[in-house]
């Protein structure tokens, strides 16, 4: 079975070289910044394109390459239909969460801000829409209160290649069947950056928790401002030390450890990515 392969970042990175030491591995397409798939194919000898497929850009690529089942793992890019007539069988992508939940982007992240304890993968058909083709198979991965982006990224690793796998032994055996996603139950998230993982210290503290944890080393991390300094939080912990309601939440109550007031308990902050100078008792941190 010949294939061809869509793949971004480490995760793709890493299910590259495992799908072409077992299968016919045709050719690539990723974006400029996976420099590891590019230099990957070069080594190899792999046909490959880098960059924005989008509007006509790989078209004189997808003229000279041709497989029969196309796999997408961790691609950048929304796929265009010219894409998805490549494989002579079928295209298939691999979603991180349990579809038609969290259809979109990073939806690890957001399963783990939205405090999931359940998340996943999905093995669905590639259509013209965003994540919302026939589903293949499901794998269920638990989401436990210290888990991370990064640590939720590399449960999916060691589940993504025996996913795969399975799919392609389905299509080998003529066996494969899928179901169709009730839109009823979908949830879309979208793209995050850098500039979204500001704190709002008014939140409830275990939304807090959620969202600095969901961020952590070494994904950009969740921040917050003392005295125009931008402050990187990695690690919080629920504290129960006592506190004034009435204080306004961001308050720093105490300096050796940190902790923060919020709306129901204190947080006590255990991991900062940068220092706070000149810390002062009752100072604030600023939601701006």
């Amino acid at each position: 079975m010949k294939i061809g392969l869509l793949a971004s970042g480490g995760l793709g990175y890493s299910i590259l070289q495992q799908v072409a030491l077992s299968c016919e591995l045709e050719f690539v397409m990723t974006d400029k910044s996976s420099i590891s798939i590019q230099d990957f194919c070069k080594t190899n000898s792999l046909p490959y394109f880098a960059g924005n497929p989008r509007d006509g850009n790989s078209d004189e690529f997808l003229s000279k390459v041709s497989c029969d089942v196309l796999i997408s793992i961790n691609y950048l890019f929304l796929i265009e239909q010219n894409i998805i007539d490549v494989p002579s069988i079928l295209a298939f992508n691999i979603h991180g969460s349990l579809l038609p939940k969290y259809r979109g982007r990073t939806p690890h992240v957001w399963s783990i801000i939205n405090n999931e304890i359940v998340t996943g993968i999905t093995a669905h058909l590639i259509d013209s829409g965003c994540d919302t083709g026939d589903i293949i198979a499901q794998v269920q991965i638990e989401i436990n209160s210290k888990d991370t982006g990064a640590s939720i990224l590399e449960k999916y690793e060691a589940s993504y290649f025996p996913l795969v796998e399975s799919v392609l032994n389905k299509i080998d055996n003529n066996n494969l069947v899928t179901t169709p996603q009730n839109n009823f139950k979908a949830t879309y998230f979208g793209k995050r950056t850098p500039e979204d993982g500001q704190i709002n210290w008014s939140w409830q503290r275990e939304r807090i928790y959620n969202w600095i944890r969901a961020q952590s080393f070494p994904y950009p991390g969740a921040f917050t401002y003392y005295m125009n300094q931008k402050i990187t939080i990695d690690w919080v912990e629920l504290d129960d030390y006592g506190f004034d309601y009435n204080l306004p939440d961001g308050t720093i109550i105490t300096i050796d450890p940190i902790r923060i007031k919020t709306p129901n308990g204190l947080l006590k902050i255990t991991k900062l990515r940068n220092a706070i100078n000149n810390v002062i008792v009752n100072n604030k941190f600023e939601n701006i």
